[in-house]
């Protein structure tokens, strides 16, 4: 026999051993399992299985409650959790300074590529990459960013180094998107025209 045929063999053996054993289930008296069997208590007729018996002090004991599905008891607290998470409280925007919106469409105005404009500005705050930004527009020619001072906006424009262009609290990040540099001149010059 070959180490192929050794497989097929296995399966057949093993397919006329199941047969075997479950074909004659309909002529043969079903037994508890043996689970079952172990699970039920003993009784003689001296001890009813309705009474209690007494334990080694003496008191009775009481019969064993069934088995119920694991979770909570009745005295204990229920935590409840709100059904949506609580929303994101941002930084706000200085007054006096273009929202981010306000930016795409003036490079959009000035005939510049904003294609695909996103607001992303719930990733400013905790839970996404935590910049402490106000606002946060992505295109797929640049990001653009508010921050609530101009502070936290040159720290990270110095972060990002020469992929960002800051103007007073607005950055524009060139990084996400991989602006051409020969095109970064046109979106530098139109934010600065916005102050």
């Amino acid at each position: 026999m070959t180490n192929r045929s050794l497989p097929a063999v296995a399966v057949l053996v093993i397919a006329a051993a199941l047969t075997a054993a479950c074909g004659d289930d309909a002529e043969k008296p079903s037994a508890p399992p043996p689970a079952a069997a172990a699970s039920t208590p003993a009784t003689s007729p001296s001890t009813p299985a309705d009474l209690p018996t007494s334990g080694p002090t003496g008191a009775p004991t009481p019969p064993a409650a069934p088995p119920g599905p694991a979770g909570p008891s009745a005295g204990g607290t229920t935590e409840r959790r709100p059904a949506s998470p609580p929303p994101v409280k941002l930084p706000v925007r200085p007054t006096g300074t273009p929202g981010a919106r306000q930016v795409v469409d003036a490079f959009k105005a000035a005939g510049l590529k904003a294609p695909n404009p996103r607001d992303r500005s719930v990733e400013c705050g905790p839970d996404g990459l935590g910049l402490g930004c106000s606002e946060l527009i992505a295109t797929d020619a640049v990001t653009v960013y508010v921050f609530p001072d101009e502070t936290s906006a040159s720290d990270i424009a110095e972060i990002w180094g020469g992929q960002s262009f800051r103007r007073g609290t607005v950055v524009l990040n060139y990084l996400e998107a991989k602006t051409p540099k020969a095109d970064r001149a046109g979106y530098e010059k139109v934010l600065t025209s916005l102050r």
